[in-house]
């Protein structure tokens, strides 16, 4: 886990600033990152898959939110994100594992994914059970009574013990960890290492690709 707020570069824009003016390296296992064994598949072919796994409820996660969210904006379209919440088999993080995928059922991830993060860790809000959720979820424009019926649905229960499979076969046993085409995870001790060894590995993942395309003769 990356360390505290406050052991971190002051500002998001000086982050930021750092992160996209970073040049390029390329990726060294141990040092840049991990590999997956055995590899994992994904499930958008032809994409190069970047996986985060993170909670709500974590604070890492809400400093590294915005970072993520303009790293986002400035990738090809060859590179989906994929965000996976985690459980780790604590009450309350669960709940806001379960969260996620009914705000993402009842179509609202968009309008409110930021924005529960920062009823909990900005305005300190104690959105940890399905009661709060669905009260919070209602008097931020969406509906209540649609929350709890998603809530308990077959679906959302088998999305969140996908989601714990999933992490627990990528090694994620803090968050945030990003891995990258089911193959890598990326390290670093900062958000701004690990987004930037992302990026190595993603070039890595492109080039690997195109060295075993057939060639096309005329």
């Amino acid at each position: 886990m990356p360390p505290s707020r406050t052991a971190l570069v002051p500002t998001l824009c000086a982050l930021a600033a750092l992160l996209f003016a970073a040049p390029a390296a390329r990726a060294q296992e141990g040092t840049t990152y991990r590999p997956v064994v055995p590899p994992r598949p994904t499930d958008t072919p032809g994409k190069i898959v970047v996986i985060e796994f993170f909670s709500y409820a974590c604070p890492h996660c809400n400093d590294f939110y915005p970072l993520l969210q303009q790293w986002q904006a400035k990738q090809g379209k060859d590179v989906v994100l994929q965000r996976v919440p985690v459980g780790f088999d604590r009450p309350a993080w669960v709940n806001l594992q379960r969260a996620y995928y009914v705000l993402q059922a009842n179509g609202d991830l968009p309008r409110l994914d930021g924005a529960l993060f920062q009823a909990i860790h900005e305005k300190h809000q104690q959105l940890f059970d399905e009661q709060s959720l669905a009260a919070w979820v209602g008097s931020n424009g969406g509906s209540a009574e649609k929350f709890a019926s998603a809530y308990v649905s077959f679906n959302v229960n088998n999305l969140t013990v996908q989601a714990d499979r999933l992490a627990e076969s990528y090694g994620a046993d803090a968050v945030p960890t990003l891995a990258v085409d089911g193959r890598y995870v990326a390290l670093g001790s900062t958000y701004v290492e690990i987004l930037a060894n992302v990026d190595q590995l993603i070039t890595k993942v492109r080039a690997e690709r195109a060295a075993v395309k057939p060639v096309k003769h005329p």
